[in-house]
């Protein structure tokens, strides 16, 4: 075996694009597979998990670390000391004016602006119940609106959603306050509201840029409206701005796909995130519009994604990991050179790891060793907290299993890097007994230049940092346990 270097690589420019485009690493990887921004995944929670095992879980917190497993992950808890770590807290608007027929999100499509107003009066009854069992002072470091649109609410719900946040949770003065934006629904105006309300970073769903591609998927929004935006969201200062990008889309062509790509080299946001369309028609009804005959094949795909990075490179972005790209003097980039990146169910994150509260329609949490998702449905959600009772449909209780392989893959997906001590302390195992089997299967992929092994370390190599979901499904024990992996996105 290679030997792994000492220290973490962070020769992240994706310059080379090479390894991308042979035949092989075509077939290898032209299949599905987890985003972990979660282990175990989502679709592992059980309805088992409900209202009262979650509330269960935020005592727990509110008395610091406390017992059973929890006891064995502290660290996830707070320090020693029984500080505990600040909250983020995901808000989940589920409406949005018109459909788009790529989209896989939990949303319901209406012009009818004042359900926006009663669904804030059920957001507050969801918030009341957090602060009856925490209090109304627990400290927030990360805040993230999405949906759905969430400037599908209108400039006084906005206002009336951020002091119900205010009122039930302490938001820390060095907080990251993010939201979605649809470019279609906003305009300088909007964006100096959400500054003057605390958003400190913007999120522009693109999607991409040909007249064509638009019609395909019904989203029509014009450069030149979404190049306004970003002029005006730096003219006033925001802290980062990102765009979001899919390829594989229908009628996306490498050519056309191309000029997006020049067109995102005029915007230059701070972070850019690359997803690949996953069709999976037979779950997402919406995608049943879009016709399998004008999607690209996995070859023109590869050729998309080789061209990004290529391009991301040049424009002088940060490959962070996965689907995220952040100029080299972002926050992001920032803390993967230092080492400090986190992943959660927002994506890629600077702040150290903590309890996630999910509220609203279909919003996912985590709080200490547990997992919980809200009622997908509006009619369930708003059901169980009339009854006064958190909305909590299913979720999971993490087995001491979990805890170990979530914190192998989430070191890979965020430090390209196992350390073995660090693990084996943390854990109390020996990974080389624990994990023979699947230290068999990484040696496989040393082979194939994606990671470097020693006696003790896994090291993601730069080539691997693009491959890093399938070295990291190796460790997947409900994975490798079911092989019916169509649910998942493909991996490039």
């Amino acid at each position: 075996m290679q030997p792994a270097p000492e220290t973490t690589v962070n020769t992240n420019r994706p310059d080379d694009v090479g390894p991308f485009l042979s035949a092989e690493v075509l077939r290898c990887m032209d299949q599905p597979g987890p985003r972990y921004t979660s282990y175990p995944t989502a679709d592992r929670f059980v309805e088992a998990f409900g209202s009262e095992q979650y509330a269960q879980a935020l005592l727990q917190r509110a008395g610091g670390a406390g017992t059973a497993v929890g006891k064995s992950v502290g660290a996830f808890m707070g320090s020693a000391s029984g500080t505990l770590k600040p909250l983020s807290v995901y808000v989940h608007i589920p409406f949005c004016e018109q459909l788009c027929h790529f989209c896989a999100c939990n949303k319901i499509i209406t012009r009818h602006h004042e359900r926006g107003t009663e669904y804030l009066g059920w957001l507050e009854r969801e918030m009341g119940l957090h602060a009856q069992l925490l209090g109304n002072a627990q400290p927030v470091s990360q805040l993230h609106l999405g949906g759905g649109s969430p400037t599908f609410l209108s400039d006084a719900e906005l206002s009336r959603l951020m002091q119900l946040l205010r009122a039930h949770f302490k938001l820390l003065p060095q907080a990251e306050l993010s939201i979605e934006v649809d470019p279609r629904t906003a305009d300088g105006e909007r964006l100096a509201h959400l500054q003057a309300l605390g958003f400190n970073r913007l999120s522009f769903g693109v999607q991409d840029f040909d007249p064509a591609v638009q019609q395909a998927v019904h989203r029509v929004q014009p450069f030149e409206s979404v190049l306004a935006l970003m002029q005006q969201a730096r003219a006033l200062g925001f802290d980062s701005v990102n765009a979001d990008l899919i390829y594989g889309l229908p009628r996306q062509t490498p050519a056309s796909f191309a000029r997006t790509l020049e067109q995102m080299a005029v915007l230059r946001p701070d972070r850019i995130a690359l997803y690949a369309y996953a069709h999976l028609p037979e779950r997402f009804k919406p995608q049943r519009r879009i016709f399998s005959t004008d999607l690209p094949g996995a070859e023109q795909r590869v050729q998309m994604l080789g061209a990004a990075i290529s391009a991301f490179g040049a424009q002088g972005y940060s490959y962070i990991g996965m689907d995220h790209f952040a100029l080299h003097d972002d926050a992001l980039a920032v803390a993967q050179r230092q080492g400090r990146l986190q992943r959660n169910f927002q994506g890629y994150s600077t702040r150290a790891e903590g309890d996630l509260l999910g509220l609203g329609v279909s919003a996912i949490g985590r709080v200490g060793a547990t997992y919980s998702q809200n009622a997908k449905t509006l009619a369930e959600y708003q059901d169980a907290l009339g009854q006064g009772r958190f909305p909590v449909v299913r979720g999971l209780s993490l087995s001491r299993d979990d805890l170990l392989r979530r914190s192998l893959i989430m070191s890979l997906m965020c430090q390209g890097r196992i350390d073995f001590d660090a693990i084996e302390q943390a854990h109390l195992v020996d990974l080389r007994e624990t994990l023979a089997p699947e230290l068999t299967h990484i040696a496989a992929l040393a082979q194939r230049g994606w990671v470097q092994m020693s006696e003790r370390a896994i090291q993601v190599t730069p080539a691997g940092r693009y491959f890093v979901r399938a070295v990291a499904m190796v460790f997947d024990r409900h994975l490798q346990a079911d092989q019916t992996r169509q649910r998942y996105s493909r991996i490039m």
